[in-house]
């Protein structure tokens, strides 16, 4: 499965990919580590990253989740990702929204691109009404994304996540599939 805007290409992993993974986690580390929990020791390995390709592949194959990464058309770098986690289906039909972006590709629009065909497919593939984000207070440029492409906030969730080694507070998004209403 592989999805195009304007300027990318949005596209699950093979293992033959590790090599361009293991570059856009080590470029981005210190950036990430803002927004990130404290990851373990062995995180940028072939092994552990062999693991995150293999059950994103798993849960792209099974439906559980969508895990995309951005590439800029006719480049082999990666320059984002976008997942769908904790799909659920039945009466709840929603699912969690993560991504990131690399420091050197911010505030020119890919994420926006990028999320905007994501929510598309969610909601048209995967038949989804609602997909959530959880975004910390101090993360200004992913709230206006979010706001930008519909996202309304529902409320706030006090120590949400660990993140960084401390527990962070997060707004709490949501999007809903006008479609199944």
């Amino acid at each position: 499965m592989e999805y195009y805007t304007d300027r990318l290409l949005l596209r699950p992993l093979t293992i033959l990919d590790i090599e361009l993974l293991q570059d856009y986690l080590q470029r981005n580390h210190a950036f990430f580590e803002e927004w990130d929990p404290v990851h373990e020791d062995g995180y940028y390995s072939i092994e552990s990253l062999t693991k995150l390709i293999q059950t994103g592949i798993e849960e792209n194959n099974t439906h559980k989740g969508l895990r995309l990464y951005l590439f800029k058309k006719g480049t082999p770098r990666i320059i984002g990702y976008i997942g769908l986690s904790n799909i659920v289906y039945g009466a709840f039909l929603s699912s969690f929204l993560g991504y990131k972006l690399d420091e050197g590709e911010i505030n020119q629009g890919y994420m926006t691109e990028g999320l905007k065909k994501v929510v598309e497919v969610g909601f048209c593939e995967y038949g989804l009404h609602r997909i959530e984000a959880n975004v910390m207070p101090k993360n200004v440029r992913s709230i206006r994304v979010l706001e930008k492409l519909g996202f309304t906030k529902e409320g706030e969730s006090a120590k949400y996540l660990k993140i960084h080694g401390r527990w962070e507070d997060h707004y709490h998004y949501v999007i809903l599939n006008k479609e199944l209403e």
